[in-house]
């Protein structure tokens, strides 16, 4: 509301201005006023930039005919400078951030930032800033522009002290169980540990011990015994009664016998029991050797020496020499090497050796092949587990004369060996990190993102590669913060309206126009362009837009103006806003803001630990009611209350690779000798993978066959009859052979005689090699030796027994009787004697097939045995089967009742229902005949199917009718009598 007054009371009488103006007349062409200058392109000038700002203006309608013309599209521009101030070069330099360290005072936008009440406190970090001028260093801050100083001081997760966590120690290797030797090294046994997680950020240190020995206790020392020879007596010549009519024999001198005492002594040397020194010391020493005492005219000579060492020549010979001694050496007899040679010439042994692979190839071996490895338990990482090994396969070596031999003849090693490989696993292969995404939102939370990707599957046993999505990868998202109105879009004038004058003559109407959007930094007075990615993206403006020109006779207005400032309006809510900047509104709304939570990041570890417990964070939008995200110092200053959980606990578990222990030695063989032995070494699982850790193989076990040692024994050969002397009856002896064989112990192998040293002492039982035997006179009575003795039996009723004794029995044979006195051989022939212990059997009668209508019938045990007695005599089967009348029709034979044809027969009956014929059946050969019967078919003649359908048969009929089947209903009847019957018998476990 204004009121006029009179000028006298107004101070100055102000200059009227007068500006011009012109409306546009209906015809003319109608522009737009000015838009506002647009933002300075640069904050100052150099040689190479100005500043420089721009103006628009558009055209809102085309002239009509007669009307003023629209200006050319270089007026609708204008530009001009700006910021014409020379630009000097300073700037802000800053030192690198601190370590973080913990503070009590965190600014709320710090805390903020990084949400709040993390699991090891928020810290700040600071750094230097200062002010520098290109050409002369360190200035007055004031010469740098105040708004683009950067940050001294920004807030920081303070990284938890990780202790360093190892495994619990093994448990201890273990020590042997046999005496050892008392000169032996110490034997040890040892444990060890291993890190799971380094220590990190102060945490506790890890340990310096993971590998403990100590020597075994209580290991028994193996007793010391050693054999003590005493020196050789004289030698003791033949007697002489031995030795009469020997030229010399009344000398003193000849070949002889001298001999010593050995005694055992113990390791205090004391005397000792021969068998300790047997055991521990080894055979004992000869106690007996030849000697001689050269008479006064024999020629005496050193002892021969060693035959020389033989080439592989076969032709080759060895040679050992000697030489006179004393007064031989004068003697002419002597130096007639004819007959006293002093050189000896022998020729080598030629033996050729074969060899032949036996059993398979070893597993591929790496390591510990030939040698046997060190004792002691290694970890999985130590010892070399794969790339090029040997496999190896055992032989068996042959002389010349097919013997089977030591293989050390053949091959040093007793192997062939070959190389291998075992292929090495490979681990899943992941990228490195990629780098951080900028955070997804422009003002308040969002989220950064780095990712891994697949480079190369795990195969043989490889690391698994970790849960990876559909494109193969691996992310990792951490909750950030950026700060509202940090960037903002800025557009550019919007181009003139663009119609499409194919389609509009008038050139007016609808049309397009555009502009430029980019994003710049706010606080930049540069404005250089950013990514677009650092504004926010819900509020970019559009870059294209309808437009119109008006045609002539349509009214022409300007476009909208600005909207006013919107006055503070209070609510109930979470909090009024007041004068937060919102979009553009039709009307006046009330807004609230509030404290609103993100999503939760994934779990964050420590910097250098890789599992173990971290934590996940989640981070704080002030979000307005109208769900535009805002800065946070509005939710700041209203003092907001946040939710309680800004950050938990969360667990990474550890990758964890196998670990095994190192291959142990190999086994002794299986076999002392022969083929099919086997050596074997092993390996254990001393920790199981976990997690994404590489998998523990399946191979725990390596196995190679034994060189075929030749297998040497004592073979007796069979009893020979009873040989008499000089007479035909009455006693004798049976004599057998023993014989040393060599063999390779298998199934089939072939036993070939050798020298009998090669084989050991006979055992005492198999050193009778004759007994006495006699043949039985006639009218002698003689019986066989007793049986051995039955298994103990218990008598049984439906497979059970009452009884808690059995008995078993023995028997014997009447070899000769005779037939005159059959009372001479008074001897029992069966023993039965009490028994425990003993088992139930069932006994059921067997029939061989029939055979000439005659088969064997015999009593077998339950357990498969045959014997004598058991089965019901008067169930026992006939042996021989007899038809009446006779079967004596040609290509007949005896069922169990009638007689029957043979096979490609058919029975032609009598009326009376005996056999009159066998009729051949026509067209068997090509199987097209028109009589068939059950009979005819291809069969055997003993079939039980025969019996059973005997009932089908061909009777006769007058003349003239067709040949017609007939079943004998009886016999059907009978044969499903007894089946059911059987089967009932069988269900209920009753015998029929």
């Amino acid at each position: 509301f204004c009121e006029e007054v009179p000028h006298h009371l107004c101070s100055e009488y102000p200059r009227p201005e007068v500006m011009a103006c012109e409306i546009p007349c209906a015809t003319d062409c109608v522009i737009s006023e000015w838009s506002q200058w647009s933002p300075c392109s640069h904050s100052c000038s150099s040689k190479n930039a100005e500043g420089s700002q721009s103006r628009s203006r558009s055209i809102l309608a085309l002239p009509a005919e007669g009307g003023k013309a629209c200006p050319p599209d270089r007026v609708l521009q204008e530009h001009r400078a700006c910021n014409d101030h020379p630009c000097v070069h300073f700037y802000w330099e800053t030192s690198p951030w601190s370590s973080c360290s913990e503070d009590s005072l965190v600014a709320l936008n710090a805390t903020f930032s990084w949400s709040g009440e993390a699991t090891c406190g928020v810290g700040i970090q600071t750094r230097k800033v200062s002010c520098m001028k290109s050409s002369s260093g360190h200035v007055t801050p004031k010469r740098c522009p105040d708004s683009t100083r950067p940050e001294t001081v920004r807030p920081c997760l303070l990284l938890c002290k990780k202790d360093c966590i190892v495994t619990p120690f093994s448990e201890w290797t273990r020590c042997p169980t046999a005496c050892q030797p008392g000169n032996a090294t110490a034997v040890k046994q040892s444990r060890y540990r291993i890190i799971i997680q380094d220590a990190a950020n102060g945490g506790h240190a890890c340990p310096d011990t993971l590998y403990e020995e100590r020597e075994c206790e209580d290991i028994p020392i193996c007793p010391v015994y050693r054999w003590k020879t005493h020196r050789w007596s004289h030698c003791i010549l033949v007697p002489d009664s031995v030795r009469q009519g020997v030229l010399g024999y009344n000398e003193a001198c000849g070949h002889g016998l001298q001999s010593r005492a050995v005694t055992c002594l113990s390791e205090t040397n004391e005397s000792a029991d021969a068998t300790e020194c047997m055991r521990w010391a080894g055979p004992m020493p000869p106690l007996v050797q030849e000697c001689l005492v050269p008479c006064k005219d024999d020629c005496t000579f050193t002892p021969w020496s060693k035959f020389t060492a033989c080439s592989f020549d076969c032709e080759s010979t060895k040679t050992r020499r000697r030489s006179l001694t004393g007064r031989s050496r004068k003697r002419d007899k002597c130096q007639d090497t004819e007959v006293y040679p002093q050189v000896e010439t022998e020729l080598c042994p030629c033996e050729v050796f074969t060899s032949q692979p036996h059993g398979n190839w070893s597993d591929c071996i790496i390591g510990g092949g030939k040698s046997e490895p060190q004792s002691g338990m290694r970890s999985h990482g130590d010892t070399k587990e794969c790339g090029e090994g040997i496999r190896l396969r055992a032989i068996a070596c042959y002389d010349k004369t097919g013997r089977l031999v030591d293989p050390s003849h053949c091959s040093s090693s007793g192997y062939i060996e070959e190389s291998c490989t075992v292929p090495c696993p490979f681990d899943c292969k992941l990228s490195d990190w990629s780098t951080w995404t900028p955070c997804s939102s422009s003002c308040g939370t969002g989220v950064k993102v780095r990712s891994k990707w697949l480079k190369e599957k795990p195969y043989n046993g490889g690391r698994p590669c970790p849960k990876l999505d559909l494109k193969n990868q691996v992310y990792e998202a951490v909750p950030c913060y950026t700060e509202c109105n940090q960037y903002s879009w800025v557009v550019e004038p919007w181009s003139p309206c663009k119609i499409n004058s194919e389609q509009n003559s008038l050139h007016c109407g609808e049309g397009i126009q555009t502009r430029k959007v980019r994003c710049v930094k706010t606080k930049d007075h540069r404005g250089e362009t950013v990514p677009s990615t650092l504004c926010n993206q819900a509020e970019i403006p559009d870059e294209v837009q309808k437009c119109s020109l008006y045609c002539p006779s349509e009214c022409a207005v300007s476009d909208w103006g600005q909207w006013s400032t919107c006055p503070q309006v209070g609510s109930p809510g979470c909090s009024s806003m007041g004068n937060v900047p919102h979009s553009s509104f039709s009307v006046l709304q009330s807004l609230f803001l509030c404290l609103v939570p993100a999503d939760w990041s994934t779990c964050q570890l420590s910097e250098n630990a890789t599992c173990g417990r971290g934590v996940r964070k989640r981070l704080l939008s002030c979000v307005r009611s109208d769900g535009r995200t805002v800065s946070a110092r509005h939710c700041q200053q209203r003092q907001l209350e946040k939710p309680t959980e800004m950050s938990s606990e969360c667990l990474v578990g550890c990758v964890v690779d196998c670990r095994l222990s190192a291959w142990s030695a190999w086994s002794q063989c299986s076999q002392t000798c022969g083929a099919g032995g086997q050596m074997v070494r092993g390996r254990a699982v001393l920790l199981q993978a976990m997690g994404e850790g590489r998998p523990c193989p399946a191979q725990l076990a390596q196995h190679r066959s034994c060189p075929v040692k030749p297998c040497y024994s004592w073979r007796l050969g069979p009893w020979s009859s009873c040989r008499l002397q000089g007479g035909q009856c009455g006693d004798g002896l049976q004599v057998r052979n023993l014989t040393c064989v060599v063999h390779d112990a298998s199934v089939s192998a072939t036993a070939k005689p050798v020298e009998h040293a090669l084989c050991a002492e006979l055992p005492l039982k198999e050193t009778v090699l004759q007994l006495p035997c006699s043949v039985p006179c006639p009218g002698d009575c003689h019986l066989t030796e007793w049986s051995e003795w039955s298994s103990c039996e218990l008598t049984c009723i439906e497979g059970r027994s009452f009884e808690t004794t059995g008995r078993q029995a023995r028997s014997r044979a009447f070899v000769g009787q005779s037939p005159e006195s059959p009372e001479s051989c008074s001897g029992q022939v069966v023993e039965i004697r009490p028994c425990s212990g003993g088992k139930c059997y069932d006994y059921l009668w067997k029939t061989s097939l029939w055979r000439d209508n005659v088969r064997t019938v015999w009593c077998q045990r339950s357990d498969g045995i045959n014997v004598t007695g058991g089965c019901a005599l008067q169930t026992k089967p006939a042996e021989v089967r007899h038809c009446s009348p006779a079967c004596r029709k040609p290509f007949s034979y005896c069922t169990q009742v009638l007689c029957g044809c043979e096979r490609g027969y058919t029975e032609i009956m009598r009326s009376n229902g005996f056999l009159d014929y066998c009729m051949k059946v026509p067209g068997l050969e090509d199987k097209k005949a028109d009589v068939k019967t059950i009979a005819g078919k291809n069969k055997p003649v003993n079939s039980k199917m025969h019996d059973i359908f005997k009932g089908w048969s061909i009777q006769p009929f007058n003349p003239g009718e067709k040949l017609k089947y007939e079943w004998n209903k009886f016999s059907l009847l009978h044969f499903c009598r007894r089946k059911i019957q059987a089967l009932k018998c069988k269900v209920l476990r009753f015998k029929c």
